[in-house]
């Protein structure tokens, strides 16, 4: 664990330099640690790919003091049940909502069957919650569906679509800007104001996607 200084009142702690699943599990055990121990004088703790930020109460803890306290805290075995359930998303994959399936295909030389196939023939595992409220980071795509921002981001994303930004894939919790390639879309409520963490997503879950028609996605109700 690298502690560094953030600000007066935050520090992030680096538990690596690249993002992988070993890095990825570190931070995990050590953010379910921390939030387990509930320590006096921590106000918020996000955890990210390779790091966690922490903000503090500096009247209670300057900076050596406050990093001696998580260096003694801090066990990285610590593991949570809860926060390694599965969580089941469907996502209907037809092309009226899956603005860049063709065009992923065509870079792709797979077809787009075969894209949903590989996309929802895996677990992803939430790696970090940034950008919006409820847009979960999920890793990591098989590399051959792997692909790059679109060059020119659209200005609105509608609610609810499923897209792959290099070997990582999200959903849309809410109408936004965008630049990720849209694959589908789902009706799962990923932003939810009467939850603690705004989301049904939390660092330490899996995803699991599930193909469905789009008769059932219509029930659902969705919208094309």
């Amino acid at each position: 664990m690298n502690f560094k200084i953030a600000s007066v009142d935050s520090l992030i702690i680096y538990f690596g330099d690249e993002i992988s699943q070993d890095i990825s599990s570190k931070v995990k055990n050590a953010y379910l640690c921390l939030k387990s121990l509930n320590i006096e004088g921590l106000i918020e703790i996000i955890p990210s790919y390779n790091s966690i930020f922490i903000t503090y109460d500096i009247f209670k803890y300057d900076y050596e003091e406050i990093k001696q306290k998580l260096q003694d805290s801090i066990d990285l075995t610590k593991t949570d049940k809860e926060d390694e359930k599965i969580v089941q998303i469907d996502v209907y994959y037809g092309t009226e909502v899956a603005l860049d399936l063709e065009f992923m295909a065509e870079k792709t030389s797979l077809s787009i069957e075969e894209i949903i196939e590989i996309h929802s023939n895996k677990l992803y595992d939430v790696y970090a919650i940034g950008f919006l409220p409820g847009f979960a980071y999920l890793a990591s795509v098989d590399k051959k569906i792997a692909m790059p921002r679109l060059s020119s981001p659209r200005k609105v994303i509608p609610k609810g679509s499923v897209a792959i930004a290099d070997t990582q894939t999200a959903v849309y919790p809410q109408n936004s800007p965008g630049g990720w390639n849209i694959i589908g879309r789902t009706t799962m409520e990923l932003f939810d104001k009467k939850l603690d963490s705004l989301s049904p997503l939390s660092v330490g879950n899996k995803v699991k996607f599930n193909p469905i028609s789009k008769e059932e996605f219509l029930k659902q109700g969705g919208v094309l």
